[in-house]
């Protein structure tokens, strides 16, 4: 089963009472409508399939047809399709829904409360949403709609909990989607997909953590090549000044220092310092060290440039 089957199935088990249901039974029935004389949903999720046909006796008190067809494109799977042929007009007025011509139209719902707006937020997800599972890639979520206004109204109800959603024209539809990992968390949060929300959260930490000690990886090892190339410039420094007779032109400090770097070309500046420290009893520095390589590269620079004009 897929992740967002996994949600839906979570958030149609969850405890809701009947002002709830009337109000997810609304987005589903407005985005989720196949037909234009009746009252059509086609759902794959058996389990799903019998919530929103308890759902619609409880609040409607209608019994919807059920139909059952066996799909065989690309793989074989069940189809449930839910039909509503009376009351149609009465269930369409007590959802808000305007039925003109006896064709649905999806006039926008007028929300008040919290819980009414999480309401239509899950029986539109139910209808329409999906969720990437976190552990198989990227993070994404998305709402595919057929009308733009639709898509701008459920754009807007997400601002007003904080979660940023951008909307994209896709062929003849209209997607709602997000790809920020935390504003997913927050989605899962107002569905009460609470479950999902953990292993959710719990691959995200996962994946932040190995990305951290990535980057931290990397920087080390980038310090440590710098350190590496920054030793072996020093090497050549100390070479050019034996190989010109310049080193007595150094005082005793630096020669020290010099002769320290020959025997360790690997270390960093800090490490050296502690080398010289502890095993030639003069005292330095991580900045002294850097002190001492800046006169070694002053003297061959001087004498470079003096052989370049005789």
């Amino acid at each position: 089963m897929s992740f967002t089957q996994k949600i839906k199935e979570e958030i149609v088990n969850s405890d809701i009472d009947l002002n709830e249901t009337k109000y997810l039974l609304t987005a589903f029935i407005k985005y989720g409508n196949k037909s234009s004389n009746n009252i059509t949903l086609v759902l794959e999720n058996p389990l799903i399939a019998r919530k929103i046909y308890s759902f619609i006796n409880d609040i409607f008190q209608t019994k919807a047809g059920i139909t059952i067809r066996i799909q065989k494109r690309f793989k074989t799977k069940r189809i449930y399709i839910l039909t509503i042929n009376n009351n149609v007009e009465k269930i369409c007025q007590k959802c808000n829904i305007e039925m003109k011509n006896n064709v649905l139209k999806n006039d926008i719902f007028d929300l008040k409360t919290l819980t009414e707006k999480k309401s239509y937020l899950k029986g539109t997800f139910l209808t329409c949403g999906s969720v990437s599972d976190p552990n198989s890639g990227g993070y994404h979520f998305e709402l595919v709609f057929n009308a733009k206004k639709d898509a701008d109204f459920i754009s807007n109800l997400l601002k007003e909990f904080n979660v940023n959603a951008k909307i994209l024209k896709r062929t003849k539809k209209y997607m709602v989607y997000i790809k920020v990992s935390e504003e997913i968390s927050d989605i899962l949060k107002i569905l009460d997909a609470n479950t999902a929300l953990f292993y959710f959260e719990d691959i995200r930490t996962k994946k932040d953590h190995i990305n951290m000690v990535n980057r931290i990886n990397n920087c080390e090892q980038a310090n440590q090549d710098k350190t590496i190339q920054t030793g072996m410039k020093q090497i050549d420094d100390i070479r050019y000044l034996k190989e010109n007779d310049l080193i007595t032109l150094l005082d005793e400090k630096t020669q020290i220092v010099m002769n320290y770097r020959e025997k360790y070309p690997e270390l960093s500046y800090q490490e050296l310092s502690e080398v010289v420290s502890l095993e030639s009893g003069y005292k330095i520095t991580k900045s002294g060290i850097n002190h001492h390589f800046i006169k070694m590269r002053e003297l061959v620079n001087r004498h470079k440039k003096k052989s370049m004009t005789k």
